[in-house]
């Protein structure tokens, strides 16, 4: 079981690097959890080196712009590694005639990389940052898009592999889930972002930018969800931080508060060994 602790204090000495998840640990769409970016910025001024690490499928600008309106502040990282980020490596080397799937405000994924949006039928490639309605829409609703996608047997880039995330009090589905429908159609996917090694790769190098080299024993990973932020940096061999009170909370608080046996059979379920848990980043 994993070790449960108090405070980010209470391990902080014991690392130099924090790749830190952002949706869900610092904001869950609405609202910020201030006590994460005063815990980030306490760490920092530690000595720590802070990389904001999360499968949005915008690049690094577009999400400082966001997080900053939400209320994280500028001294809480050093730098924003972004699935959309490594997500652009692929979508240039691919096809130039992309099908896109996604809102309006996605569409900077695709800007100078010389593709051209398409429909359908001209399509040599799918991107997809998510679903363009996430309030309203399901999967079920993309059921006959992506049907005939399949027939064509198109490669498909997913620029954002989380299932669901957190808005408010509401888990919102997110391009992940549209690729794993679409595998379960018999066709494959490529992605760059948590939990695959490009998007960790990317981060260590913009913390070793930041502070020189160091030892992978002394990073840890902050998340909160288990396909991508637990098990992705457990894949590569880091310590991890379990942030219970996410997008998994219903399996094991109730009335606000957590059965630590139902989280431990939690864990053992999910296959996953997390060195520390916490509810919330403080």
């Amino acid at each position: 079981m994993a070790e449960r602790i108090q405070s980010f204090r209470d391990i902080a000495a014991q690392y130099d690097v924090v790749l830190c998840d952002v949706w869900g640990v610092l904001h869950n769409g609405v609202e910020v959890f201030s006590h994460a970016t005063e815990a980030l910025a306490e760490a920092r001024k530690a000595g720590l080196t802070v990389v904001l690490i999360t499968n949005s499928p915008r690049p690094h600008p577009g999400v400082k712009v966001q997080i900053r309106g939400l209320g994280v502040t500028d001294d809480a990282y050093d730098r924003i590694v972004t699935s959309g980020d490594v997500t652009r490596a692929l979508i240039a080397e691919g096809p130039k005639k992309v099908y896109f799937i996604g809102a309006e405000k996605d569409l900077p994924l695709l800007d100078g990389l010389n593709v051209e949006p398409v429909g359908i039928d001209e399509a040599g490639i799918v991107v997809c940052a998510g679903l363009r309605e996430d309030e309203k829409e399901t999967v079920e609703d993309y059921r006959d898009e992506l049907t005939a996608l399949a027939a064509r047997k198109l490669p498909f880039i997913c620029a954002n592999p989380d299932l669901v995330v957190e808005r408010g009090h509401k888990l919102i589905p997110c391009a992940g889930a549209l690729a794993k429908f679409y595998e379960e159609l018999g066709c494959t996917t490529q992605i760059a972002g948590k939990p695959h090694r490009p998007i960790y790769e990317k981060s260590l190098s913009e913390a070793r930018d930041v502070r020189g080299a160091f030892d992978l024993g002394r990073v840890i990973a902050v998340g909160d969800g288990m396909p991508t932020d637990v098990r992705g940096a457990e894949a590569y061999g880091l310590d991890v931080l379990y942030i219970s009170g996410g997008i998994h909370a219903q399996h094991y608080v109730e009335a606000g508060r957590t059965d630590e046996a139902k989280l431990a059979a939690f864990l053992v379920q999910e296959n996953t060994h997390p060195k520390w848990w916490m509810p919330r980043l403080q």
